[in-house]
C-alpha cells in the first residue's frame, strides 16, 4: 500500500511544502468532473469517525456570495468571510483529533481537506504514543457530519450576530474520502488554484 505523506501543522494549511506533490496533477476539468460525480449523502457502510482524509465542500444557500469577492485571482474576504475563516481554526483547536491539510473560502462556498487522526502510535508501537494520544483514548470521536455541522452552526450564529440575518448554508455538504496520494495531490492543487479559476468554477452563478 502506498503511504500518503500528510501535513501535520495546525496553522494556515495552504501553501505547505509536500514532497508527494511533485507528481503532475490532473487537469482542472477532470477534477471538476470528479467533484460533480460525488454524492451528497454519506456512504452508508462507512464509519465517518474513522481515521482518514476527507475532502469537504459546503455551499451557501442558493450560492449567494456572502463571503466576499474574487479580485484578480485572489479571494478578498468580507466580514462574513473572516468569520468563516476564524471558525475553521476554532474547529481545529476545539477537537484535538482533527487536522486541516488545505482550506479555501470562496465567495459562496468553502473547500477543505480534513483529517481525523486519533493516534500517532499504535498498540504494537506504544513508544510513539504521546500525551495527546493518551488523552484521546477515552474521548468520543465525532463523525465527519457532526464536525462540519459544528463548524457551519458556529459560522451561522456569528454571522447573524454581526448583522447578516439572512445568511444560510446549503443543507448538508459534499464529501469525498481520499484514499491515495494521487487523489490527495489533485485535490490540493484544485483547492489552491480555486480563486484563480473562479470564472470557470461550477459554483459560480
Amino acid at each position: 500500500m502506498k503511504k500518503i505523506i500528510m501535513r501535520t501543522d495546525r496553522s494556515r494549511p495552504v501553501r505547505s511544502e509536500n514532497p508527494v506533490r511533485k507528481q503532475k496533477p490532473a487537469p482542472a476539468h477532470e477534477t471538476r468532473l470528479a467533484m460533480k460525480q460525488r454524492k451528497k449523502n454519506r456512504l452508508s457502510c462507512f464509519d465517518y469517525s474513522n481515521d482518514g482524509l476527507y475532502f469537504i465542500t459546503s455551499c451557501t444557500q442558493n450560492r449567494i456570495c456572502y463571503f466576499g469577492e474574487i479580485d484578480k485571482g485572489k479571494m478578498i474576504l468580507n466580514e462574513n468571510g473572516k468569520i468563516a475563516e476564524t471558525q475553521w481554526y476554532w474547529l481545529q483547536n476545539q477537537y484535538q483529533y482533527i487536522k486541516s491539510h488545505a482550506f479555501v473560502i470562496m465567495p459562496n462556498h468553502i473547500h477543505a481537506i480534513l483529517q481525523i487522526i486519533r493516534f500517532v502510535g499504535t498498540g504494537r508501537d506504544l513508544s510513539l504514543q504521546n500525551e495527546r494520544d493518551l488523552s484521546l483514548q477515552n474521548e468520543k470521536i465525532k463523525p465527519l457530519s457532526e464536525l462540519i455541522g459544528a463548524y457551519k452552526t458556529t459560522v451561522s450564529k456569528k454571522i447573524h450576530l454581526a448583522g447578516c440575518h439572512e445568511f444560510k448554508w446549503q443543507r448538508s455538504f459534499y464529501d469525498h474520502i481520499i484514499r491515495d496520494p494521487g487523489a490527495y495531490n489533485n485535490i490540493i492543487y484544485y483547492i489552491e488554484n480555486n480563486p484563480v479559476n473562479w470564472e470557470e468554477d461550477e459554483y459560480k452563478i
